[in-house]
């Protein structure tokens, strides 16, 4: 049985999580659980989309979204580009920090033509690299910030929370249409 989405359906499917929304003054134990979570996104995705099959990468999570294997591009670039930002934030003043054309990078032959599988290698060792600065972080640290064209104002506090949501918000995306179309 086919049934139109409504406007609520496409929501919940887009943000299957929920919208960002930073803690401000956390704890020590919280910034904790954020590396061990950092540790733990690459495996949870590897886990999710390793049993796929082509056709299934290539499926989109949603109508008018990307495809699988766009997102975990996405998540590669994404997280990249949130790594250098927030090295930028630990060792400049406030800096500023460019956004980028996401839509148009999904478009390029690089998530059409590469496998996921370098993504997530690429997931793997940056989280990896990422969670170990975190942990030589003090907590005065995590007061330092940038400035992003595209988010305004961000504590390397809150940009870590973001990143973590980020990729947890994809993650759900893929493994809610996992669920759906029984796979």
């Amino acid at each position: 049985m086919n049934h139109k989405l409504t406007e609520q359906d496409l929501e919940l499917l887009k943000y299957p999580i929920g919208k960002f929304t930073a803690v401000e003054n956390r704890t020590e134990e919280a910034r904790q659980e954020s590396i061990r979570i950092m540790k733990q996104l690459a495996a949870e995705l590897r886990e999710a989309v390793g049993p796929l099959t082509s056709e299934q990468l290539d499926t989109p999570y949603r109508p008018g979204g990307w495809t699988v294997s766009q997102v975990v591009h996405h998540l590669a670039d994404t997280g990249m580009y949130a790594y250098l930002r927030f090295k930028r934030g630990l060792t400049e003043e406030a800096p500023q920090v460019p956004s980028y054309r996401q839509d148009l990078w999904a478009e390029q032959s690089d998530y059409s033509d590469e496998p996921a599988e370098s993504s997530l290698q690429l997931v793997e060792l940056l989280n990896r690299r990422f969670a170990t600065l975190l942990t030589s972080l003090k907590p005065g640290d995590y007061d330092r910030s940038f400035v992003s064209a595209g988010l305004g104002t961000l504590t390397l506090d809150a940009a870590i929370q973001r990143y973590i949501w980020h990729s947890r918000h994809h993650l759900a995306q893929i493994t809610s249409l996992i669920r759906r179309n029984g796979w």
